[in-house]
């Protein structure tokens, strides 16, 4: 199962809950990077890198082992230190990622440039939480954070897992299209790379796998 990535504010979706939800077991994800996030970000040359909802840090640690510097955030205090804890267990250097705990419907981590811009990748995997969360607030945020030249990946759930569609028969799931358009990005100012639905295995509760449809929206920002 790949790592989804979590965060958010709202009733029964803060800090305590997912704190609550990763201590439910010494690992909840699979500590793979994303198949997405592989296979958007491997033709890219590495800079620096802003992974949005790190969980317990897949992502962040495949980025880094290829020679990104990357700031990491998540709203889990747990997941943070299992994350880093795990970026040591791998041979990451420590300077390589930089862990922060952000609400990021309440704060938001600074690039290199300072608040606005100066990320070359941002990446915004599986941003789905329960209860209330200002998805598309953050993901314009994701996107004035990217740099000139520099990439902002969108990864999401099509629609509810196959193992229980009636377990977030209340979340809303948007297209690549929705997300694009939510975006409000300047007309002229950004480059369409992907935009597109894809079908991925993923194992159930019993360990059995079955199929389930994500979609990906890959996005680059004109050069200055």
């Amino acid at each position: 199962m790949s790592q989804h990535h979590t965060t958010g504010t709202g009733a029964g979706a803060g800090q305590e809950f997912w704190d609550a939800r990763y201590l439910e077991s010494d690992r909840i994800w699979s500590g793979n990077p994303n198949a997405a996030l592989v296979t958007e970000v491997t033709d890219l040359a590495p800079g620096s890198a802003l992974d949005l909802g790190c969980g317990e840090g897949g992502d962040a640690i495949w980025l880094a082992r290829r020679g990104w510097r990357v700031t990491a955030t998540d709203i889990s205090g747990v997941a943070l230190d299992r994350a880093a804890l795990h970026a040591r267990e791998a041979g990451v250097a420590e300077d390589a990622i930089d862990w922060q705990r952000h609400d990021l419907a309440l704060s938001f981590p600074e690039g290199p440039e300072g608040p606005e811009g100066g990320f070359d990748l941002v990446s915004a995997s599986y941003l789905h939480t329960p209860g209330d969360m200002p998805r598309e607030q953050i993901l314009r945020r994701a996107a004035a954070a990217v740099a000139p030249g520099g990439v902002l990946l969108v990864v999401g759930h099509a629609g509810p897992g196959p193992f229980d569609p009636e377990a977030h028969h209340d979340m809303y799931f948007p297209t690549p299209d929705d997300v694009f358009v939510s975006l409000e990005l300047p007309s002229g100012a950004w480059r369409v790379e992907r935009a597109e639905e894809f079908e991925r295995t993923q194992n159930g509760p019993d360990g059995r796998p079955g199929l389930r449809r994500d979609n990906v929206l890959r996005v680059r920002r004109a050069a200055a």
